[in-house]
């Protein structure tokens, strides 16, 4: 009688151990299936938000939306972005006031003026790489703002040459720095639903035709 028990024991621990190193394969797995649905929810759920409460956001947290910006893709890796954060109330309600489809800046806890400066890219034809670089920038801050529990929307200023001007000599920008866009950024008011811009018309699979 004691070999058989002794198998069915041995038999018993072995499974244990089989169920061990399955679980902890499982969650060892699980993290970065999480984190990687987290990210492609994160992409999925943002949206503009142009109406904030008048909670306030921390140097930490501004710093974070900075580091996010400048993690993005950039030709060469030049890094041509450059950014103005407003947070003073008279510039933000400035801003408001002056441009009709920045309204939401009077809301705003703080605003980041995104900007290029063309003669930190290639010379040439290469010179316009500076608004791709900097356009990557601003969508990977919109998404740490969202991603931050906060609101935001990007506000168009180049190549709006009336809207360059006044956001150049408003914020003192030297020549060759040119405002490419203002991203207001508050804690949300209220829930937002995001638009679904998913068409497969748009799509096509190694040549046009």
């Amino acid at each position: 009688m004691k070999n058989p028990v002794f198998l069915i024991l041995l038999l018993s621990l072995g499974l244990l151990f089989t169920s061990y190193k399955w679980l902890t394969a499982k969650t060892a797995e699980d993290p970065a299936e999480a984190t990687e649905n987290i990210s492609i929810e994160n992409i999925m759920t943002r949206s503009s938000i142009r109406s904030y409460t008048t909670q306030t956001v921390s140097e930490e947290t501004v710093d974070t939306l900075l580091r996010a910006a400048m993690a993005a893709p950039t030709a060469g890796n030049k890094q041509p972005w450059r950014f103005v954060v407003i947070d003073k109330r008279e510039i933000l309600d400035s801003i408001g006031a002056k441009f009709q489809s920045m309204t939401m800046a009077k809301e705003a806890a703080l605003a980041v003026v995104m900007c290029g400066d063309p003669t930190a890219t290639f010379p040439g034809d290469g010179q316009g790489y500076w608004i791709q670089d900097v356009s990557a920038s601003s969508e990977n801050l919109l998404l740490a703002a969202h991603a931050l529990g906060l609101g935001a929307v990007w506000c168009g200023i180049y190549p709006m040459p009336d809207r360059v001007k006044d956001f150049s000599e408003m914020l003192r920008l030297p020549e060759n720095i040119i405002p490419m866009g203002c991203i207001c950024i508050g804690y949300p008011a209220g829930a937002s639903t995001p638009k679904d811009k998913w068409n497969p018309d748009y799509i096509r699979y190694n040549s046009w035709a």
